[in-house]
């Protein structure tokens, strides 16, 4: 055994060791920025002229907002989780306050009848950006603490399913359905990988999805959406206009593309050229190849965050685990959905694309949730450290320890031998 000053010394070296944020994990987010840093330059130009306000005015406003959100990263990456984890009821409480903020007078504002930001003077902040973050921690945090609950009660599983149906209920209201299905779709995700049997949850689904359905044809814009999503050529210069002109796009683009900026699509053609249909501009002017790179980095993040999600499993980190896995599935669900919206195999939804569609809140809170990922990843490459350090002070001590002395018998007396059944003598 270690003696007390040996134990001092091992606590010493232990709490020395310091942990590294995942290297795949930093180089895809590093990509990710980049590479969504040109595509604003050169789909935003147009549309910053037409405004008159400068033709870099957007990709200057991105580049901002993603240096403010490096910084938020690097904060977050130098917080310990359980300082998060202990104030996750404090972050529920925050997600129904920002949803409510946006109904107070002088604070929420109203772009094109949705009542979906709050104003912060400088710049105006989307809530549901944020409510995505602070929901996937406070889950992350009841998962862990209703582990065991989750596999055999009824009740534990229903209440994350009541948060989930109160906020859906403020997003529909504001409205904004495509956030609300993104929740529905990671609180989902996080609930079977939480361990929830899918048979119990399979009942608020079947219940859950005839009232979703009715709440998407309740509105004449939506059915629009819907039908002009089924054949866009129906009505190419009004309901199917921003389809079937990236659908265009798209096609410009074939293999390779026609070159970066050559774009003829953002050319006032393209709405939202910039934003919700960035990846239409990216099929034009690198083709096909580019489209292909973004999915691949996209699945390269998806599948490096749920490995970190899976080596937090190993080490009885549930609530790591859990964050991991929120994260992933947040960032990969409206990745495939706006890829789908441009490529016209889903309804438009107004998601962004993370990191590569210009936007502010989208931009900050996504770069916030890498960094609580990278959090993770750090806290488990220093635990791993630890356990390995520990297992070669053991080996070391281990070989110094003297081989036990044989007893031999006194005044010529000989040992008893034991009875053995069939062995030899």
């Amino acid at each position: 055994m270690l003696g007390p000053i040996q134990r001092g010394d091992q606590a010493l070296r232990l709490d020395s060791i310091a942990g590294r944020p995942d290297p795949w994990l930093l180089l895809i987010f590093a990509v990710l920025a980049a590479f969504g840093l040109v595509m604003v330059a050169s789909s935003s130009v147009a549309v910053a002229e037409s405004f008159k306000v400068g033709e870099y005015h957007f990709v200057i406003r991105h580049a901002l907002f993603l240096l403010a959100g490096a910084a938020l990263a690097a904060l977050i990456m130098r917080t310990e989780l359980r300082w998060i984890e202990q104030r996750s009821q404090w972050l529920l409480i925050a997600c129904f306050a920002l949803l409510a903020a946006v109904y107070l007078p002088g604070l929420g504002h109203t772009v094109n009848g949705a009542r979906r930001w709050i104003s912060l003077g400088i710049a105006n902040f989307q809530v549901v950006e944020a409510v995505k973050l602070l929901l996937i921690v406070w889950l992350a945090s009841y998962l862990k603490r209703y582990y065991s609950e989750l596999q055999q009660s009824w009740r534990a599983m229903l209440k994350p399913i009541g948060v989930l149906i109160a906020m859906v209920a403020f997003l529909l209201l504001q409205p904004d359905f495509g956030s609300a299905m993104l929740l529905c779709s990671v609180v989902g995700g996080m609930l079977i990988l939480g361990g929830v049997s899918l048979p119990r949850l399979l009942a608020p689904v079947l219940i859950g999805l005839p009232v979703l359905a009715m709440v998407a044809v309740s509105e004449s814009y939506r059915i629009r959406r819907l039908t002009s999503f089924l054949d866009p050529w129906a009505d190419p210069f009004k309901d199917g206009f921003q389809l079937t002109q990236a659908l265009i796009a798209i096609g410009r683009g074939e293999w390779f593309g026609v070159g970066l900026g050559a774009s003829v699509q953002k050319l006032f053609y393209l709405p939202e050229a910039h934003t919700d249909f960035i990846l239409a501009v990216i099929a034009e002017e690198l083709g096909f190849a580019g489209v292909m790179l973004v999915i691949a980095l996209y699945a390269g993040f998806a599948g490096r965050a749920l490995w970190i999600g899976l080596r937090a499993i190993e080490l009885r980190r549930l609530f790591s685990a859990y964050c991991a896995f929120g994260v992933a599935l947040w960032i990969s669900l409206q990745a495939l959905v706006s890829i789908g919206v441009n490529l016209g195999v889903l309804p438009t939804k107004g998601l962004t694309l993370p990191l590569i569609s210009s936007g502010g809140s989208s931009v900050l809170m996504t770069c916030a949730a890498i960094g609580l990922l990278l959090r993770v990843s750090l806290e488990l490459d220093r635990a791993e450290r630890k356990m390995a350090r520990v297992r070669a002070d053991q080996a070391d001590h281990a070989e110094f320890v003297p081989a036990p002395v044989a007893v031999v018998p006194r005044f010529g007396w000989r040992a008893r031998r034991e009875p053995t059944l069939g062995a030899a003598p």
